[in-house]
């Protein structure tokens, strides 16, 4: 865009490199780097093309982490380290689901931004999508897989919430181009922070057998009104009743009133367990993998 965010990151003082995917907006860009002593860089690419899966050179805007990371200079640093680096941006509207779901995916997996530690990301979201992301268990249209998986995987701030009307264009009829959301409120951009959780790779779950663990809340929630023990029984497991009451769940636990520490603590039961093989989900998963990417 025309840089009012950059701006304002360098106003505050903060060394500032830029990912521009459109081309009309870099020569004014590339004027304020050049303005400026080496506090800003701008760089050709669209963060939400880092690292596609495709073979061959990329082509601009689509850009390599590591290649990106290495002109910035951020080293990576182990899982429990501080924070190594803050991103900065505004989720397009368009697949903005689909943006967030690539975003869980490498976090578990450890992969993309994900390499180099416990990237925090301050992004600006609509607010139908941060309702979905902070729901509580027991809400049917809100509380899905991508709401467990999110909220395990990070610590979920909000930092401000702004009208659609300091974002949006006019329409050609005088009004103004709001997205719609026909059963959630959707009046504002939400400002978040996104910070891995320190603890995420405790237990039995780690970036190796993580698709898994993703594949297992996203089937989960196939049938959210289901019982969890018709769930398991579904998988083909001897002695869920054993389990659960190890878990301290009740047998009639409905999907969607677990907690999402509840699906971790089932996952990683069932992978200490002889009742549970990763090739189960084998297939679903690589193809959940082909279709978010």
């Amino acid at each position: 865009g025309p840089g009012i965010l950059t701006r304002t990151l360098l106003d505050a003082g903060l060394r500032v490199v830029a990912l521009e995917s459109n081309s009309d907006f870099l020569p004014d860009l590339q004027s304020l780097e050049n303005s400026l002593d080496g506090q800003f860089r701008v760089v050709y690419g669209d963060f939400f093309r880092l690292d596609p899966l495709t073979t061959g050179a990329l082509r601009p805007p689509a850009l390599s982490s590591d290649k990106l990371f290495e002109t910035m200079g951020v080293a990576a640093v182990p899982w429990r380290a501080d924070v190594p680096l803050k991103i900065f941006g505004i989720v397009p509207e368009q697949l903005e689901r689909n943006r967030l779901w690539r975003l869980v995916f490498a976090l578990y997996e450890g992969c993309s931004i994900y390499r180099y530690g416990r990237v925090e990301l301050n992004l600006f979201i609509s607010e139908k999508e941060y309702t979905v992301l902070t729901a509580k268990p027991g809400k049917l249209k809100t509380y899905q897989a991508l709401t467990v998986l999110a909220q395990i995987g990070y610590e979920i701030e909000l930092l401000h919430k702004e009208p659609w009307s300091s974002f949006a264009t006019n329409l050609k009829n005088g009004g103004l181009a709001i997205p719609k959301a026909t059963w959630l409120p959707n009046d504002h951009l939400c400002l978040i922070r996104l910070t891995p959780q320190e603890n995420l790779f405790t237990g039995g779950l780690t970036p190796s057998n993580a698709s898994a663990f993703i594949f297992m809340v996203k089937q989960s929630f196939a049938k959210p009104k289901s019982k969890l023990s018709d769930r398991l029984n579904s998988w083909s497991l001897d002695s869920s009743e054993t389990l659960l009451k190890a878990l301290e769940i009740p047998e009639n636990a409905a999907m969607r009133n677990l907690y999402p520490e509840d699906y971790k603590r089932l996952f990683e039961a069932l992978q200490n367990s002889n009742m549970f093989a990763e090739t189960l989900f084998h297939d679903e998963v690589l193809a959940s993998i082909r279709t978010t990417n």
